[in-house]
Order: structure tokens, then sequence, then C-alpha cells
């Protein structure tokens, strides 16, 4: 049930996936019919948003029994008294899921027409209200309070201060101006505040605005499993080499009891004060981030002995998540990719200097967690082919919990190999929509199952280092 149009690539982008998706193995193993299905239905789901709302609970604050019951409120409050369930996940037990309403297709548009930026767009579909710096376009007269109909401009082609687009655009829902049309363009400057408050979105999620700030941390499903995966135990010293903006570096921080140390790495300084700010936000205290190229963290030198950051000597980690930059082609809702098959092409040999730079900081009997959210081939279980054929002393282990899908054939990895892996896959369930009657009527279990496969699209292999050859 496809409400969007399936996500648009670059020619050359396009022709590059069909390849992957198609891929002789992949073929023998399923058939032509199948594969093609499983690749289209891929594209559909990857411009709808997830079908439910992942909050992860700061357990090292509040326990989560009692977050569940502060936004159950919250939930009614926004929602003004609809009762949307808020769920526990018996495997991942520090996260709350939400189920997202949607899309809902009685919605009716006016005449009055606020075009926002496709980055916008995306977060106003998974629950965000429209923020000033998001807004392209208004109809010439808007004023206050006005209702108004919210477009995403998916290609990137309208300009700043127009007065209106005949370009492709996708109804978000309506929502009230907060401002009129001269404020949001004022010449004195940007403004950064609220400009349009979504009442009727076509996908209904809460808002997460300033809500239990301390308590909640947004992060999808398969973010909070890779925490999960690595598993640091308090004392340990960690490393989180490219972790900006933070959810992870506090997760790890939280599982650990805020005992040991994390180490979060970054290149980009604002990055670095996010990570920053996130770990005092959560009250967390063991986490020392620096602005660093995590491809340069290793030292070949002596290091003075009061330094604290990078570069680090050899074997200097019990453990490390190496969150690689990617793709993105698993981000959801996209509905056009901007990324041209050069800049997709790109991030292979950089994840392998990354890599290689994390094989040789970690200790021996150390784990190595390598994740992405992206679903091509070359950046996934490629890798771990690499890896495996270019660090014997690298063992692929199994991963606790096991909630996505299996690795994808295509790499040559064998059968066991890929169940090792876990690939999160959006098409792994049907694109189905949620309404008030349907979520009465589903059982808690099948929810929950749906969360799991509904997600983003995302990647995780863990190894552990044998020795220190």
């Amino acid at each position: 049930m496809s409400f969007f149009p399936k996500i648009s690539f670059q020619r050359e982008v396009e022709e590059y996936l069909t390849r992957v998706f198609r891929n002789n193995e992949l073929i023998t193993a399923l058939g032509t019919q199948e594969v093609e299905s499983k690749y289209q239905s891929l594209l559909s789901h990857l411009s709808h948003p997830p079908a439910f709302t992942t909050v992860r609970v700061n357990t090292h604050l509040a326990s989560v029994k009692h977050v569940k019951k502060l936004l159950f409120e919250e939930i009614q409050k926004q929602f003004k008294g609809l009762c949307v369930p808020v769920l526990e996940h018996p495997k991942l037990q520090d996260i709350l899921l939400i189920p997202v309403i949607g899309p809902r297709r009685d919605v009716k548009k006016h005449a009055s027409e606020v075009i926002v930026g496709a980055h916008c767009g995306y977060a106003v579909l998974r629950g965000a209200h429209v923020y000033v710096p998001g807004i392209l376009c208004t109809s010439r007269f808007m004023k206050a309070g006005d209702l108004v109909s919210v477009y995403s401009d998916i290609e990137g082609k309208c300009k700043k201060g127009a007065k209106e687009f005949e370009g492709v655009k996708v109804f978000l829902g309506n929502g009230i101006s907060e401002l009129s049309r001269s404020e949001i363009f004022s010449s004195s400057g940007p403004l950064n505040g609220m400009g349009i408050r979504m009442i009727e979105p076509v996908y209904l999620s809460p808002s997460f605005d300033n809500v239990l700030p301390n308590h909640l941390f947004l992060q999808n499903l398969p973010s909070v499993v890779v925490s999960h995966i690595l598993n640091p135990q308090p004392g340990e010293r960690i490393l989180d080499m490219c972790a900006a903006p933070g959810g992870k570096t506090t997760h790890l921080a939280t599982l650990m009891h805020d005992q040991g140390e994390v180490i979060a790495m970054d290149k980009i300084a604002s990055k670095v004060k996010k990570i920053k700010q996130n770990a005092e936000l959560l009250q967390l205290n063991c986490i020392k981030a620096f602005c660093y190229d995590g491809t340069k963290a290793l030292s070949v030198e002596k290091r003075e002995d009061d330094q604290e950051g990078p570069p680090f000597l050899p074997e200097s980690f019990d453990r490390i998540l190496l969150d690689a930059p990617c793709s993105g082609m698993g981000q959801r809702p996209n509905m056009a990719y901007s990324l041209t098959l050069k800049e997709v092409t790109s991030y292979q040999p950089l994840q392998r200097k990354l890599f290689t730079v994390a094989v040789k900081l970690l200790k021996p009997g150390g784990v190595l967690v390598y994740s992405t959210c992206t679903i091509t081939l070359s950046e996934n279980e490629e890798q771990v082919v690499w890896a495996l054929k270019t660090f014997p002393c690298l063992q692929l282990q199994p991963q606790e919990p096991h909630i996505g899908g299996e690795g994808m054939r295509g790499a040559g990895l064998s059968l066991d190999q890929l169940k090792l892996l876990q690939r999160f896959d959006p098409s792994a369930v049907t694109l189905q929509g949620m309404d008030f009657n349907s979520l009465q009527d589903s059982r808690e279990d099948d929810l929950i199952s749906l969360a799991n496969k509904d997600c983003i699209g995302f990647f995780i292999a863990k190894f552990t280092k044998l020795n220190s050859k």
C-alpha cells in the first residue's frame, strides 16, 4: 500500500543498485520473480517512514516503567486523548515503541500552501513541527494563525522565498502558521523558531521537542541494537570511532553504568560539541569526546603519559564501535536520493581505512562491531569478506540480540557466515500502514515483530580479535 512514490535515484545509482539487488547469488537462491519483488518492495518502503517511533530510555537516571508512564501521559496530551500504546521491547529492555498512525488518507488539502525542504519534510513525517529554516515558499498573503497545507520539495527545485511552486511536491499534512510570510522571509536576518505547528499530519507521530529531554533519546531501533551487541562492561575502555551526534556513545556509557571510559571521536567540531551536550544532558561522566579524524587515530610514536586524547597506542581498547560513515541509503523516509554514483562508491575505501585503524587499536580478545545505515553490498557484506581475508586475527561472532535478518547473498559469504550477520531489511514486511482500528485489533507480539522489521535499513557485523598479529 504505497502512499508516496518509490524513492528515486540518479540514473547511474539506480543502475548500480539494480545490479546489487539482482545479483546471481540472490537469483539462484530465490528466483528472479522473488528477487524483483523484494527489490521493488524495498524502494517503496524507503520513501515511507518506519512503522514505529523508537525512544531509548536513559536508564542511568530513571526506570523504563517510570518513563513509560510519563510518555504515555504526554502522548495522550499531544493526541488529544486518543489512546496510542507505548510498548516495551522484550529483547531491548531500554527502549519504548510508539506505533505511527498513517498514512491518513482523509486529511483535506487547503488553498494556502507552504513548501519545505526535503529534510524538513522527512522530519515532519516522523513527528516534527516545521521550523523556519526549513521553509522555502509560502502563499503570497499568509498570516500568522492561518491554516496551511504543508508540502515537501523532494527534488530540491524550489527557490527560497518563492510565492508559489509548481514542481514535484508531496503532501505532508496541515498545520497552523506561527508567523506571517513577511516575518519568515524577513530581511533582518534568519529566524530559528517554529514556523508551522502541525495539527493534521499525514503520519501521526508524537513530537519530542522538549519532551523528557534528560530521560529520552530518539533513536532508530537498529541503532540501539548495535550498542547491546558491543556489550560494554563497567570498567572497560571503549572507543566510538565515528560518534556524532552521540546516541550510541551515550548508550554505551549507560550500559556500562557510567563506569569506565568511553572515548568518542568525530572530525567535525560542531558534532563533537553535540556529543558533549548530549553526555551532559543525560548526566554521563565517563564520556570523553575529541575532534579527530579516525583514520589518523593510531599513534606510531610513544605518547606523553598525561595525554588523554588521540592518537592512541596499538591495542588500547577493550571494545570498539565503528559505526562507519556510509551512503545512508537505509534512512527513511527518503523520496529522492541525491548522491552521485561517485559519492556512493567513495565510502568503501574510507570504511576500510577506519576499519584497519580499529583492528590495530583493539586489544587481543577484544570486540569490534562494524555497522552502517545503508543497503549496498559493497559497504556491508563485501567489507566482511575483505576484513576476514585482510586480518586473519579476526573471527566473525554471533550477535545477541539478533532481531534483524541474516546477511544478504552476493558477496560470496557462506550460509553460516551470513547467519552471523544482521541486516535490517525494511522490505521484509508488507507496507501496510496503521490506523486506530487495526492498532486496537493487533496483538502486542505482532506489533513488536512489525517494529523489528519495519525500521530503517541497517547492517551489523561483530568480530573478535584472536591475537595481536
